[in-house]
């Protein structure tokens, strides 16, 4: 594991021109739906972002996979992975990996993108050298054994871009090229940039209920465009937690949705932590706000 220690440091590692071209791409082709505006096109992108980064990233990859919040079936983990794919933001495996590294280094030389290496680093120059996603079948092997051994996640960590491209065709259909650009490459960018901002932000900016020895916050600003995934520091000190926010100015879109699939029957096992009752292990810096 020293080489991908090493390499998740800035100025370490090859570039990755391929990531660097096709992020470069998104984001020229996403400033002309600044041109074609439509309330069609709005919608579409719309739909896709909550889809991707809420269903998807949010509750799929971080909260089911990662932490194992929840339990849900076969099927539904499937499925909220496969809408994970459509962020473009690597496939279930490698997200997973890095982000699990991240929480086993946090804010130390070993984490894939700490801001105390630079926030131009954390936010996104860390995809753009060295080891960012691409984590060797060690490190796989080590921090997501649980999804190495379903082999529909480890097919769609492979060919996660396949999803994006059908969505792609299917927008094409509905409403022509303009749709496209809305609903996969504006939304995806800004969705990237939304998830980023977790990593650097909320690192950053806002305040710390918990002692948790890093330096995650909690951010509002953060939390409205990530639903929820912003309230950085509750998570950081209880990350299995499938609730982030513990209060109710704390909104947490995520964690409204997984509660109405609890009441539905359809996951359970659901954990979360109550400020009203007695929290060991980790030191309150502050009453709720």
């Amino acid at each position: 594991m020293q080489n991908v220690i090493e390499l998740n440091r800035p100025n370490a590692g090859r570039l990755n021109w391929d990531t660097i071209i096709f992020v470069a791409i998104f984001h020229i082709v996403a400033v002309s739906a600044l041109f074609t505006f439509s309330w069609q096109n709005m919608t579409a992108a719309f739909i896709t972002w909550w889809v991707a980064a809420s269903w998807g990233i949010g509750i799929g990859y971080h909260r089911l996979m990662t932490h194992r919040g929840f339990k849900a079936p076969r099927w539904l983990e499937r499925t909220l992975a496969t809408f994970g794919t459509l962020a473009i933001q690597s496939g279930p495996v490698s997200w997973v990996t890095t982000h699990r590294i991240h929480h086993a280094f946090t804010d130390t030389d070993r984490d894939p993108h700490s801001p105390r290496n630079g926030t131009y680093w954390s936010h996104i120059g860390w995809i753009f050298r060295g080891t960012a996603q691409i984590q060797p079948a060690s490190a796989r092997q080590k921090y997501s054994p649980d999804l190495i051994r379903d082999p529909y996640l480890v097919f769609i960590d492979k060919y996660y871009w396949v999803s994006s491209v059908i969505l792609g065709g299917v927008l094409m259909a509905i409403g022509g090229w303009q749709m496209v650009v809305w609903g996969v490459f504006l939304r995806t960018v800004l969705g990237w940039h939304f998830t980023w901002l977790v990593n650097s932000a909320t690192h950053l900016w806002g305040y710390r209920r918990f002692e948790t020895g890093d330096d995650s916050r909690n951010n509002g600003l953060v939390a409205a465009v990530t639903f929820g995934e912003g309230w950085h520091n509750n998570h950081h000190a209880y990350p299995r937690s499938a609730r982030h926010g513990l209060t109710w100015r704390e909104f947490d879109i995520n964690w409204v949705q997984l509660r109405a699939l609890e009441m539905l029957g359809i996951i359970k096992d659901v954990h979360s932590i109550d400020l009203s009752e007695e929290i060991d292990g980790v030191k309150a810096l502050k009453k709720a706000a």
